[in-house]
């Protein structure tokens, strides 16, 4: 049963459930057939109700969301993708033991705020067309 801590994104909702959210995310991308997503999916749950009020945490099914999961470099599962202000700060691909997971998350939490707010955006302003 998934854990209502852990929202379920798409392409279609990735901006607002992700993006705009103010607390730092934790993204699980996945695929109903992976083995070891259905491995680390207890933990996952696990951790996003340890770290409900620090951090949210969100899944995305790569094969339904190829948008998204290509978006970020998803090149197999489970990939973890760690955003904080909408901005991409860390991957972590293949994750088999849960206390790898824990600590990244726990790390993320510690820091990813501050490493968030020392990003330089590029500005996506110029146009082959014109």
């Amino acid at each position: 049963m998934q854990d209502e801590l852990i929202a379920e994104a798409t392409d279609n909702n990735w901006e607002q459930i992700v993006e705009k959210e103010p607390l730092p995310v934790v993204v699980m991308f996945y695929l109903t057939t992976c083995p070891h997503c259905k491995a680390i999916e207890p933990y996952f749950q696990e951790y996003a109700s340890e770290f409900s009020k620090s951090c949210k945490f969100v899944r995305v099914d790569a094969e339904q969301s190829p948008w998204t999961a290509e978006r970020y470099g998803v090149e197999g599962t489970p990939t973890f993708v760690f955003l904080c202000g909408g901005t991409f700060l860390q991957g972590l691909a293949g994750v088999s033991h849960p206390s790898a997971l824990k600590s990244n998350i726990e790390d993320f939490i510690k820091h990813g705020a501050t490493c968030a707010s020392n990003i330089t955006k590029l500005k996506y302003d110029i146009s082959l067309y014109e």
